[in-house]
């Protein structure tokens, strides 16, 4: 080849592989974007949104009225002037806006839109909690972390379309990749588009949500507080990351799970919150959420401090239901007293779930604990709380049953789990692509014998 050929071949070459590397921007400007509902209140009666504008915006707004079935008329509007924080992160300087309604009635809907003259978004309904008691649905989902707006869209997306009513969406952790990376949330709510808007989100941090300055000390992610409204319920030093939600009969409760695992001083300070927030507990139902899971569905990965520390208070406090990620496989157990699952039919302890919603997967645990595993298998939850009954879907990208339980609580009896994993798709236990290259005989012999035992 000519060198003057093998150059432009080259510079070709080079130019096509680049720009995969090119991260789409999602530069701000004087139109709201990013718009992302959350709770820092009773969600009975308040509802807190933010958006972000360009820096040149220094004051946006918000309006809200009782949903009409006619057309929006603007003198029955109230209006709010929003709060507002400038963020510069990779160069791209913004401004984010947030407001919270409050003096809403409950299980009502309502329309909003947030902006100002010439640049306000369209209006968007929201509906406020009910009343102690009533049923709703929420949907769970594990790290997305990867390709937010190729493959993680499909996934929220198919999740939304079989529950447009949700309640709220919550996330365990590793929303993105890279900390304090501005296209990748870029990216993460491009893949939520309206959805955010329409529906809560609960969210916890995982490790990729962190990283540490120059000193050692850990660093929450810049986007964090400026796009998420969470209460500030938690401990001190942990506002918006530790924290709890109260929705009709439940209580959802966040804890930090980087900082326990990384620091003792503040796994101290979350163990001391929690159990005084489980002590005065008065709602039915109990949930925790975390990144870090209690029992690791991933290969070569234990959080046993973690373990030791927390699972005597979620034993002790009979917490129903614990929702993690971290380990991008999925596992699902129950009390495991010894890390091997119990078929207890009358164990009261947490069913424990591992879920990944992201592309990027790992291979499973030669520690089965799990009664219901997957591996190379993206999967959104639908979960649905009435009365005495917990109900619990897994769902695969292309809207498939995948593992489902119930959960009931019945006054003065034991509480009763029942698997219906029997109702689902065959178990999806395949090793992930490439693993020939990575395990030794050995391990591929140890993986066959502990996941095609009966398939």
């Amino acid at each position: 080849m000519p060198p003057s050929f093998k150059f432009i071949f080259v510079a070709l070459f080079y130019l096509a592989f680049s720009t995969n590397l090119i991260a789409q921007q999602f530069l701000p400007s004087e139109f709201p974007d990013r718009i992302v509902l959350t709770w820092s209140e009773n969600p009975m009666n308040t509802q807190s949104v933010t958006w972000r504008t360009s820096a040149s915006v220094t004051e946006s707004k918000a309006q809200l009225i009782l949903a009409p079935n006619s057309p929006i008329y603007l003198e029955h509007v109230e209006t709010l002037d929003a709060f507002t924080e400038f963020l510069e992160v990779d160069s791209i300087q913004a401004n984010y806006h947030s407001v919270t309604f409050r003096d809403l009635k409950p299980a009502t809907t309502y329309a909003y839109r947030v902006g100002e003259e010439d640049t306000w978004t369209e209006w968007i309904q929201f509906t406020t909690a009910p009343e102690k008691g009533s049923p709703f649905s929420f949907i769970y989902f594990g790290d997305a972390q990867n390709n937010l707006k190729s493959q993680w869209s499909r996934i929220i997306r198919q999740a939304y379309s079989n529950l447009p009513k949700a309640a709220f969406m919550l996330h365990a952790g590793d929303l993105i990749n890279r900390t304090h990376s501005d296209s990748e949330w870029g990216e993460w709510n491009y893949a939520g588009s309206f959805i955010n808007a329409m529906i809560p989100s609960i969210a916890t941090p995982g490790n990729h949500e962190y990283n540490r300055d120059e000193d050692g000390t850990l660093i929450l992610d810049h986007h964090w507080k400026k796009q998420f409204t969470f209460p500030e319920n938690g401990p001190k030093g942990f506002e918006e990351t530790v924290y709890y939600t109260d929705y009709s009969d439940l209580k959802m409760i966040s804890l930090n799970s980087q900082e326990i695992v990384l620091d003792e001083k503040s796994m101290e300070t979350q163990r001391i919150w929690l159990e005084n927030v489980l002590s005065q507990n008065t709602k039915k139902w109990t949930i925790i959420t975390f990144h870090h899971p209690i029992y690791s569905s991933g290969t070569g990965r234990d959080n046993k401090e973690f373990r030791e520390v927390f699972k005597p208070i979620f034993d002790k406090y009979k917490v129903d239901l614990v929702l993690q990620g971290h380990d991008h496989s999925y596992g699902r157990g129950r009390n495991l007293p010894s890390g091997v699952a119990n078929q207890d039919p009358s164990a009261q302890g947490p069913v424990y779930v591992v879920s990944v919603s992201g592309p990027k997967m790992y291979n499973l645990t030669f520690d089965k604990w799990m009664d219901r595993a997957a591996s190379n298998t993206q999967l959104y939850q639908l979960i649905s709380i009435e009365d005495d009954r917990l109900s619990y879907g897994a769902y695969t990208a292309t809207g498939q049953l995948y593992d489902a339980f119930d959960i009931i609580k019945a006054e003065g009896k034991p509480k009763q789990f029942i698997d219906k994993a029997d109702k689902a798709i065959q178990e999806a236990v395949e090793l992930t692509p490439g693993s020939d290259k990575k395990m030794t005989p050995e391990e591929m012999a140890e993986y066959m014998r502990t996941y095609k035992k009966g398939n």
